[in-house]
């Protein structure tokens, strides 16, 4: 009888030691979610807003990222968020520009449908004028020392960039943001609306102008 209730309970708690290392397998290196902090991805993605994550997307131009601010911030304050969530706008090799209003990637336009109007003029500027690029921002002294004097994104590296840009901490403030760091590309859930798709999930499809 002892025998056969322990066979029965040494199933049950086997199978419950596999699912709970799935799950954690599936949280440490498949997918996971996050809560949004701070308003640097408004209208996009909202403050205390819960994303899912996937740790194994190849990432591309417009997907939004989160990654860990503690390596990449030298401004950044223990007990913040270590945490940022921002949008990739330069993969490795790329050139960034700002100009009057447009973005450019390697020369080409890019697509800012999803922020404001002012977001792309006066909130891009920020601290830095109406044109910059890459090596401008890099000779501010505000970026890593790993990072300055640099003209376009070094492999292995991503510029990113909040939607929110006029009160952001980004790219333009502390340099490249490095892949190691980076924990994976934010994904809605199913029953946000098809415009919040389309600017968090799918940008990466409509990068260019």
């Amino acid at each position: 009888m002892v025998k056969n209730f322990l066979k029965g309970w040494g199933g049950t708690i086997l199978w419950m030691v596999i699912v709970v290392s799935a799950i954690y397998l599936l949280n440490a290196f498949v997918f996971t979610s996050v809560s949004i902090s701070g308003t640097s991805m408004e209208p996009n993605l909202l403050n205390q807003q819960r994303v899912g994550v996937n740790r194994l997307a190849t990432l591309k131009r417009g997907d939004v990222v989160v990654f860990d601010a503690r390596q990449e911030d030298p401004r950044f304050k223990t007990g913040n968020s270590p945490y940022y969530v921002k949008r990739v706008i330069g993969v490795p090799g790329d050139t960034v520009e700002y100009h009057s209003g447009n973005l450019y990637v390697n020369n080409k336009k890019v697509n800012q449908e999803y922020i404001s109007t002012d977001e792309k003029t006066q909130g891009t500027e920020g601290d830095f004028g109406s044109t910059w690029n890459l090596k401008s921002l890099s000779t501010t002294g505000l970026w890593q020392r790993k990072d300055q004097n640099k003209s376009i994104v070094p492999s292995g590296e991503y510029f990113v960039m909040g939607d929110h840009r006029s009160v952001s901490n980004d790219g333009r403030y502390f340099g490249f943001v490095d892949r190691n760091h980076i924990m994976g590309k934010v994904v809605v859930p199913f029953w946000y609306s098809q415009q919040i798709k389309n600017s968090v999930d799918h940008q990466n499809q409509h990068f260019f102008a």
